[in-house]
């Protein structure tokens, strides 16, 4: 299988705290990997640092062929949902979307509106995010992350505030696109969620990777 994601000799500090330590991945396409540990273990710092939004203490980070931090500051092509999902209130669900989606202007209405349906939202509903329940939020949050078809999916928690129809529908749509070739990496503390989902499991404990399965 072709290599998608590629971690070298990760590590990052925070002051005289190490939250990352010498971490090595190989991720190819069309997987899901799950990645499980304690809170502060840097599942989510490793995530951030995939991603963009931190740079390395030292090592390196690759995501389709490109070094984040030297050949593009953050990562293209992914879908995200890290901590939780922050939306305006005083507007609707399909109207924080499209605004998400003008920065890129690279779907239209369509393409929102398939996604907040397969996430099990109605985007012609009128209720405003600020009345959503947090089950809706992060179900928005889903739609927002799959709307613009990307390669890579990056999910931290993303069953958090779901009641368990909203755990299906979720997992229905991650088993869906792994078959369409997507590469997902997902962070939970929900065995269940792990073990149906993920092809290779990482668990972490204190900045390192501590056994892959």
């Amino acid at each position: 299988m072709e290599e998608i994601i590629r971690v070298e000799n990760l590590t990052k500090k925070f002051g005289d705290v190490t939250v990352l330590d010498c971490v090595n991945l190989s991720l190819e396409k069309g997987k899901i990997y799950g990645f499980i540990g304690r809170n502060g273990s840097g599942k989510t710092v490793l995530f951030k640092h995939i991603i963009g939004y931190l740079r390395p203490t030292g090592g390196r980070v690759t995501v389709d062929g490109m070094e984040i931090g030297k050949d593009q500051d953050f990562a293209e092509n992914i879908g995200i949902i890290i901590e939780n999902p922050g939306f305006l209130g005083r507007y609707t669900g399909f109207q924080n979307l499209k605004y998400l989606a003008d920065i890129r202007n690279v779907i239209g209405k369509d393409q929102i509106r398939d996604s907040m349906r397969r996430a099990g939202l109605d985007p012609d509903s009128r209720k405003k995010v600020g009345k959503y329940s947090l089950g809706m939020r992060q179900r928005l949050g889903i739609a927002q992350a799959i709307m613009e078809n990307p390669k890579i999916l990056i999910l931290d928690e993303p069953m958090n505030s779901l009641d368990n129809q909203g755990v299906e529908d979720v997992r229905r749509i991650l088993l869906q696109m792994r078959d369409e070739g997507k590469t997902i990496l997902l962070s939970s503390h929900n065995k269940e969620d792990i073990e149906i989902l993920c092809d290779s499991v990482y668990e972490m404990e204190r900045g390192c990777i501590k056994q892959c399965r």
